[in-house]
Formats: C-alpha cells, structure tokens, sequence
C-alpha cells in the first residue's frame, strides 16, 4: 500500500470562546491565499473564554505575515506527520500499531476518509519521533 508521509508544520493560536471567534484566524489567513487542508479548534478547558485553533498549511510570506498577524504562532513543540492514501478496513489500527511497536507514544491523531482516500495527521512531542514514525510509516 502506497502510502504519502510528511512532516508538516501546524499553526497554532488562541481564539475567543464566542461566536467568529475561529473565524477570525480562518478569515486572516484564507484572505492571504491560505488553502487550508486541516483545521482543529476547542475549546480550553483549562482557561475560561479561551480556545485553540491548530492549521496547517501556510505557506509563503503573505501567509506567514497573516498568520502572525492573527496571532498564530508555527508550533515548536508539537511536530505532525501528515499521511494520506486509501481508506481500507484497519488502515488505522495498522498505523497506530506499527508506530506502538517502534515505541513511538502519540501526543494524538485526528483522521478522516473522504470516497476511497483518507488523509490523517499524527501529533508527536519530539522531532525525532516524527522522523522515526516517517521511516516506518512509508514502508508500510
């Protein structure tokens, strides 16, 4: 099975807890040329009025300017693989468990299937770990 791996680079940022809270961020960097193809907003428990909102990608310098500008920051400590190919019955407990086999913990994973494809992103802590479920991932 063919399956593309990549590092990519997630944004990250507070928003409001209020309505256009998220579509502020969305609307600065869409509004600079961004093609977003992963967006993951919630809601921080943690900390009253306040959410987080993660996207991927942004891409060049217009982007990079909004994005910043929005309050979105390139996240250093959490390092994504993104990985894409054909949704079949258990892509998903082979993934998670080739990486449990390598040793490899997920910080978390969020994953969709659209037609016969599916896309996935995998959280990592460190980049080491990124670039070791990259290895594993694309002999799969």
């Amino acid at each position: 099975m063919a399956l593309d791996v990549r590092r990519v680079d997630v944004w990250a940022g507070t928003i409001k807890d209020r309505p256009g809270g998220l579509a502020e961020k969305l609307d600065a960097v869409s509004e600079a040329g961004a093609v977003l193809e992963f967006v993951i907003a919630r809601r921080a428990p943690e900390k009253r009025g306040a959410g987080v909102v993660f996207l991927t990608p942004v891409k060049g310098a217009k982007q990079l300017a909004a994005a910043k500008k929005a309050g979105l920051k390139k996240a250093k400590s959490l390092h994504s693989v993104r990985i894409e190919g054909p949704d079949k019955a258990g892509i998903g407990a082979k993934i998670t468990g080739a990486l449990a086999e390598a040793g490899i913990n997920l910080r978390g994973l969020s994953a969709a299937a659209i037609g016969k494809r599916f896309v996935a992103h995998l959280a990592l802590d460190k980049a080491a770990d990124a670039a070791k479920a990259i290895r594993i991932l694309k002999k799969l």
